[in-house]
Parts: structure tokens; C-alpha cells; sequence
């Protein structure tokens, strides 16, 4: 006996199943690798119906990148409570989650390819950056940066992609490893800074003074006193 005829779904329902498809295929293989054909497989729909709710793989892939984008802007997202490198340290750990669950679609996306070299997408990778760039100010407790500062975020978040990025390839370094290393990155990026200026140094020492024994910035502090020593 049936099981009775298939739901159908609405528009906006469909468009958001055919998105979580797409991110689950790019999440196993580059965008590129992955065709119409096999969305509309595991969507259980026919192509043209795809093309109904998507005029092409790019806007479809511009869709499930949005959504990965906000996505991955969350995991910057931290309560501005307690020492600032435990803080970093849940940040990075929630970002390599998200660079674990979507290896190869991370990848295209940030070494580019013809799958992401519209404005649409570099806009959405843009607006990842600016997102994590203003979060971490937030856990800084700075409204407007100074150019200083904006220099050692901004570097910083360029740091941690290509970090992720060469983690990726065959993950020859413990991931745990390289989340405190990144969260040390930071501080090192600004104990540079800071010996360069004093607004710098005032911020530093205002986030070290919090700092446990034991946090990531107190144990990178000790390892290098014990290197000059």
C-alpha cells in the first residue's frame, strides 16, 4: 500500500531545501565539482525545477553562500564577559568547526575560481570579514579603531583564513594547536604594535592584566621570556 502522495512544499520552503543541499554537496566538494544534476538528485526534484527556484549553479551557489556567510559571521559572536584570550580561543575553536563541516567549499571560496568570481560573492566574502572584524572590537571594547588597531585585526583575520586554509590541506598540524597558536598570533600582532605605541600599549596591557594563569596570552608571555633567557 502507499505511503500517500509527496508534500509539496511552497516556494520559499523549497528554495531554502534546494540552499541546504547545495551547502551539504559544497561542503564535500569544490562548487565547481558539483553539478545542477546532482542538487536536483538529492533535492529529490527534477533540473528544470531547480532552474524554476534558481536561474543557474552561480546564483543558487550565491544563495547557499549567504547563508554560510551568516553562518560563519556567528561564530565571532561572544559575550564580552570574562578574560579576552578564553574568549578568542571559543571564537576559534567555533571557526574551525565551521572550516571542519565546510573544507571544500571554504576553500573555493577563499582561493577564488569560476564558481565564486562574481561581486555578488566577494561582496558576501566581504561582508564575512567586516562582521568578524567588528566582533572582535566588540570583545576589545573599542567602538572606532585606531589605524593601529585596525591594521593588527585586520591582519589577524587575514591570518586566521590562510591558516585555515593550509589546515585543510591534509591537517598535518593538530587542530587544537592551531587555534591557541592563532589566539597567541593575536597578542603577538599587538605586543608589535604596542611597542610602536603607547595607545596600542595601553590596550594591550588593559587585556594582559585579565588574563589567568595558565590563558593562552600568559603561556605565550612565559615561552618567550624563557627564549630570551
Amino acid at each position: 500500500m502507499g505511503t500517500g502522495a509527496r508534500r509539496r512544499m511552497g516556494v520559499e520552503e523549497r528554495r531554502q531545501q534546494l540552499i541546504g543541499v547545495a551547502l551539504d554537496l559544497f561542503s564535500q566538494r569544490s562548487p565547481d565539482d558539483v553539478s545542477i544534476d546532482e542538487i536536483a538528485s538529492a533535492a529529490g526534484i527534477s533540473r528544470p525545477l531547480v532552474y524554476h527556484y534558481f536561474p543557474g549553479k552561480l546564483s543558487l551557489y550565491e544563495a547557499a553562500l549567504q547563508r554560510a556567510s551568516d553562518d560563519l559571521a556567528s561564530r565571532f559572536v561572544e559575550a564580552p564577559e570574562g578574560p579576552l584570550g578564553a574568549r578568542l580561543l571559543r571564537v576559534m575553536s567555533r571557526y574551525f568547526d565551521f572550516v571542519d563541516e565546510h573544507g571544500p567549499g571554504f576553500a573555493a571560496l577563499m582561493r577564488g575560481g569560476p564558481a565564486v568570481g562574481s561581486s555578488a560573492t566577494n561582496a558576501l566574502i566581504d561582508s564575512v570579514r567586516q562582521a568578524a572584524y567588528e566582533q572582535i572590537l566588540s570583545h576589545l571594547g573599542v567602538e572606532k579603531a585606531p589605524v593601529r588597531l585596525e591594521l593588527v585585526v585586520r591582519s589577524w583575520i587575514s591570518l586566521a583564513e590562510s591558516t585555515a586554509l593550509l589546515w585543510l590541506d591534509g591537517r598535518r598540524i593538530p587542530r587544537a594547536e592551531l587555534e591557541v597558536q592563532l589566539v597567541q598570533d593575536f597578542a603577538a600582532l599587538a605586543a608589535v604594535s604596542a611597542a610602536q605605541d603607547e595607545e596600542m600599549a595601553a590596550l594591550l596591557r588593559g587585556a594582559l592584566g585579565q588574563e589567568p594563569s595558565g590563558g593562552p596570552f600568559t603561556d605565550l608571555v612565559g615561552k618567550l621570556l624563557a627564549l630570551a633567557t
